[in-house]
């Protein structure tokens, strides 16, 4: 072989071998390209396990409102009666009104159910409701704003440990109608309604047992009642107060009755 066909010899594979190299490289560029890996899904939001959230908080209660009489028209009454007093006296004024089919509103002062814890199981078992009337029973416009709500949120606390609940009412002491600052007062310690009376028995004054029922002949239909426990001539004249309202058609109920 010459030496020029020896330097062709080379040269021809050379040739053959960037043709086949030709070859795979457009074999590569006409090939699809291989597709990309999809992108990885956004990662979810780390789950966490939330802490049970705390219960809501009261919301901050406005001036309660005082209730003097009910205009329903329905033919009650609301005998409401100051919780304190003797002891035995209590207990059998409870009963007689109970015996009697009357319901009542017992509004209790702190101290004597302190000294009587049980009485508060009586009074509800008996049908009665039971209510806040401060906890000892002071003027209550002589106290300092302070004052005054100690003496409502600690009989509150008293009636609660008794019964679970605060009491249907709160009725300030030693007045007819409450201040606007005892109203604010009563309705940031959760009491809706204050309660007031248009009927005063005088039965406090311990005018004789006549002069109670005579009283109670003033109310009306709607009235609402002020007595009081622990006092006989309350006791003595219970079944003439109970008959009388009878005969004029009116029904002794709780002050949450008379005004639903």
């Amino acid at each position: 072989m010459s030496e020029s066909g020896s330097a062709r010899l080379p040269r021809r594979a050379l040739l053959r071998g960037g043709v086949a190299a030709g070859a795979l490289l457009g074999l590569a560029a006409c090939s699809p390209a291989e597709p990309e890996p999809a992108p990885p899904p956004p990662a979810a939001p780390p789950t966490t396990t939330a802490a049970a959230a705390p219960p809501p908080s009261a919301a901050p209660t406005g001036p309660a409102e005082e209730l003097v009489h009910a205009t329903t028209g329905r033919p009650e009454v609301a005998l409401t009666f100051h919780g304190a007093g003797n002891n035995t006296l209590d207990r059998k004024v409870l009963e007689a009104l109970a015996n009697g089919g009357a319901h009542v509103t017992v509004l209790a002062v702190g101290t004597w159910l302190a000294q009587y814890p049980d009485l508060a199981k009586m009074v509800t078992d008996l049908g009665h409701e039971l209510g806040n009337h401060t906890w000892s029973h002071k003027t209550m416009t002589k106290l300092s704003v302070a004052q005054q709500r100690a003496e409502i949120e600690r009989c509150r606390d008293q009636i609660d440990k008794l019964t679970g609940g605060p009491g249907a009412w709160f009725r300030q002491s030693a007045a007819q109608h409450a201040t606007p600052e005892l109203l604010k007062l009563a309705g940031a310690a959760g009491y809706r309604r204050v309660l007031s009376y248009d009927v005063d028995s005088l039965d406090w004054t311990d005018p004789g047992p006549a002069t109670v029922r005579t009283q109670l002949r003033k109310a009306k239909a709607g009235s609402v009642v002020s007595m009081h426990l622990g006092h006989q001539g309350t006791l003595t004249a219970i079944p003439q107060i109970l008959a009388d309202l009878k005969q004029r058609n009116l029904t002794p109920v709780t002050a949450t009755t008379l005004f639903a």
